[in-house]
This record gives C-alpha cells, structure tokens and sequence, in this order.
C-alpha cells in the first residue's frame, strides 16, 4: 500500500517474533548509574509519535483484544499504578494481546501490553500489578531512548534502524542486535548488559510504585519464584524465560528489596478473578470443556467471597455456545447480588440479545447509565441493545458519543458502520470504516473511503466539509507516519 521504512519494516519484525519487556529480572540493591533522560536522541513527543506508529501496526497484524470490559479492567489497574508511580511524562495505554504465552512489554509513547497468557499464571492482582508496574518504568525512566543513546554513542547507525531495532533489543537482545548489525558493527555484549541493567532499574522503580499503590510487593518476588520452579525442568520455555532466565540471584534480590517495604496485607480482588475467567472462557484457545473443568476445579478452591468469579466464567461458556437455559440463571443471580457490576452487565445485557429480548437489555443498561452517562463498558452495550431493536437513529447518536470519546476503540467505529448500513448511509459507513484503516495504519485506503464519501455528499453540505477536513487531517498523519525514518 505504501513503502515501508527500515525502522517500520523492524517494528513489524517485532510483532511478529513476541517482544516481551519481561517482568522476570529481579533487583539489584546497589543499581548502576545509567544515564540521562536521553533528551539528546529523542524527545517525549517524538517517542509518542514512534509508539503511535507502532500501535497502528499492532492493529493490523496482532491478535490485539478488543474487549471493552477487560480493556476497563486493565486500563483502571493500570492507571492506578500510574498515579503512583515517579517521572511520568506521556499519556498510557494499556492493551491485550490475545497470546497464551507468559508475556507483557512495553514500547514507546507510553504503551504497555499484555499477553493473556500472563493472567493464567499471575494468582493475585498484586502479581499482575507487579508485571504492569515494571512495564511502567520501563516507559517512565525512558530505557528504550537511553537504550537509542547508548547505541549512537558507540556506532554510526540512524536513529530510524534504532527505533525499529530496540523495541526488539529491549526484549530480546540477539535478535535486536541483528537488526541492528545490518547496518553497524555494534557490540552484542554491550547491548545484553545495558538491557539488564535497565531491568534492574525498572524491578526498582517498579516495586516502589507497586507498595505505593497499596498492593503487596511480595507478590513480585513470589510471581518470579513460581515461575521459575515451573519452568526449572522443561524442555520448552515460554518466551519470557528465554530473552530474560531467572537465575536464582535475581529473585534474591527482589525478594530483598521487598523486604524494606513495610509488609501488607492485600483483600483479594474479585474484579480480578472475573477478568481471568472471561479470558479463560473466552481467550485462553482452550475447548469448552477445558474451560469449565478449569473454573469447575477453581470454584472448588476458591473463598466464598470469589465463587461468583468463577461462576460468571461458566456462565460466559454457557452463552458463547448458545446454551441460554444454563447461563440465564447464573447471571440473573449474580446480577441480582452486585446490579452495578459491569462484568454481569455486559455478559446479561449479551444474553437478553441472544433470547431475542434486547429491550430488556436496554432498559437494564438505560438505568445503569444514569449513573455513569460515560462509561464505556455500559455505553457501548447500550448501542449495541439498540441495534438490535432496530433503533437505528438512537443507535448512531449513542455511537458518535462514543467513538468521539473512544476514538482508538475499533468496536465502536464497527458498530457505527454496521448501524449506518442498516439505515442506508453508505457515506457514513465509508467514513466509520475509514477511521478502521487509520487505526491500522492504512492510511490509503483510509483517504480513499473518506474520498468516496465526500464524493457521495451534497456538494457544499457540513457533511462534505467535515470529510474533506478528516481527508487533510489523514495526510498529515500519513506523511509524519512515512517520516519516521
């Protein structure tokens, strides 16, 4: 569709070979200096604007999830260590990636991934919270740029093969340093220890900011013991233990700095545990029966107070494989015990849909939005409620509301589409999908549908105005996009 550059062609590279920021290298007590905040490479808005362009990339080619009750999820965990945390200079992101493999990293401008994989191994949201936080500092003390800087210092190669380059460097140094030496003869070794002296820095920052938050700052060192004594013996490890082993000295030293933390005592977190049985039913690649024999066994074991979690997890089994008579009790119930929880609000508002009802899902969500009109959890099911009565002009303006304040989440602009089709708006549907391709990096085809749109409006009209403005607006993004090289 358009020439790709080197450092984008690396970017795709590293979608596709798992680049994981691994939450697996312990402390150090004693941490090296490792520079400056690596001003004289890349500023904030440049680094936004590489991690912008790789996020767009990710859309087109990972199996990102667009989930908006797990995105909520992450994105408040998120957030809240966010708020605790020192040195934060850009905007985050927090994402999904649909990958059974132990795996998180982070990139540029502020994004932080997370494989699905990592929630079936974390047991505690303090363990999960232990990943995010060491992803967080990666972004906060800048490693990715200083990693840039120390690489300029050394070597003649461009800052474009650099960017491309590190964010696979980051993870797994060998295969970042192949990139690297197809242009300059760089020192393997040197990169290996500067990374590792990064992971030391980010383990620091990282469990500081997890005691802030008010989680448990053993669950870092326990989470990185487990792991280890999983994978002690195996033949195949995931791909978090091969770029970043966990010699037993690191996880002495995370264990030792968890230590000058004052100890706490963190309550379970139900929101957790729904967030890990909606991957386990929907996300994990495991059959039904897998799934349910999995929460069946978890209910078993678990605290009364944590039952509903797996409960709502074989009611998502259930309503995936259209067995309504076996969800629909389970849901009524948990429901009727927490009415404002929005994982039960989504999963009944999806089953009252499939019972051919949506008007009950409808008033439900109506009621729940009147205490937040902005929620996008309960906003976008309420479009979707809609749409399936038909209600197709109350449908479009709930979604233009929402893809106004989402404007990154793909799930509404789908649903915009799907609703200016059934209404026989073929220049809105264009635009909806357009805004698609740009989330994804298709700027052509994105210029082209919003081209055919403006073709389609009234000449002179608001509607052809507003589309040749997007059209200038993509143009711009498309050429800074093409730029970074």
């Amino acid at each position: 569709m358009f020439k790709q550059t080197r450092s984008l062609i690396a970017l795709c590279i590293a979608t596709t070979l798992s680049i994981p920021s691994a939450p697996t290298l312990a402390n150090t007590i004693d941490l090296p200096d490792i520079g400056t905040a690596a001003s004289s490479t890349l500023t904030i808005d440049q680094e936004r604007q590489y991690g912008d362009a790789y996020m767009r990339m990710l859309r087109n080619r990972a199996p990102i999830i667009n989930d908006p009750v797990l995105n909520e999820y992450i994105d408040s965990l998120g957030h809240r260590l966010v708020a605790n945390a020192d040195d934060v200079k850009t905007p985050f992101t927090f994402f999904m990636i649909r990958d059974r493999n132990i795996n998180a990293f982070a990139f540029f401008g502020g994004y932080i991934a997370l494989h699905s994989g990592l929630f079936l191994h974390a047991k505690t949201e303090s363990e999960l919270a232990s990943v995010m936080a060491h992803e967080i500092a990666h972004v906060t003390q800048r490693h990715l740029a200083r990693s840039m800087e120390e690489q300029a210092r050394r070597s003649p190669v461009t800052m474009a093969a650099l960017a491309g380059a590190l964010l696979l460097a980051i993870a797994a140094p060998e295969a970042g340093m192949a990139a690297i030496t197809a242009t300059t003869a760089g020192n393997m070794q040197g990169q290996i220890n500067y990374t590792r002296s990064n992971e030391k820095e980010a383990d620091r920052f990282g469990i500081a900011t997890l005691s802030k938050a008010g989680f448990d700052v053993d669950a870092m060192p326990r989470f990185f013991s487990r792991l280890a004594e999983e994978y002690r013996y195996a033949t195949t490890l995931p791909p978090m233990l091969l770029t970043h082993p966990l010699p037993q000295d690191r996880i002495t030293d995370t264990r030792s700095r968890a230590q000058t933390y004052p100890a706490r005592r963190v309550n379970p977190s139900l929101d957790y545990h729904l967030a890990r049985a909606r991957i386990v039913a929907r996300y994990a690649g495991i059959k039904s029966e897998a799934a349910l024999d999995w929460l069946n066994r978890g209910e078993k074991k678990a605290t009364p107070d944590m039952k509903p979690a797996m409960q709502y997890g074989r009611a998502l089994v259930y309503l995936d494989n259209n067995q309504l008579d076996k969800a629909a009790p389970i849901l009524q119930k948990l429901y009727q015990q927490d009415s404002n929880n929005r994982f039960y609000l989504d999963a009944l508002s999806d089953l009252y849909i499939a019972q051919k009802r949506p008007e009950k899902a409808t008033a439900m969500l109506d009621k729940a939005l009147k205490s937040e009109p902005d929620n996008p959890v309960l906003m976008i099911n309420y479009a979707n409620s809609l749409l399936a009565q038909d209600k197709l002009s109350q449908a479009i303006r709930v979604l233009q509301r929402y893809t106004h304040q989402n404007s990154q989440d793909i799930n509404g602009w789908s649903l915009l589409s799907e609703a200016n089709i059934k209404q026989g708006n073929s220049q809105e549907d264009l635009a909806a999908r357009a805004e698609i391709f740009a989330l994804k990096a298709n700027w052509n085809k994105a210029i082209q549908y919003y081209t055919q749109a403006s073709q389609m409006a009234e000449l002179g009209s608001l509607e052809q105005a507003r589309y040749d403005a997007r059209i200038d607006q993509l143009m711009v993004q498309r050429d800074r996009f093409l730029a970074l090289q």
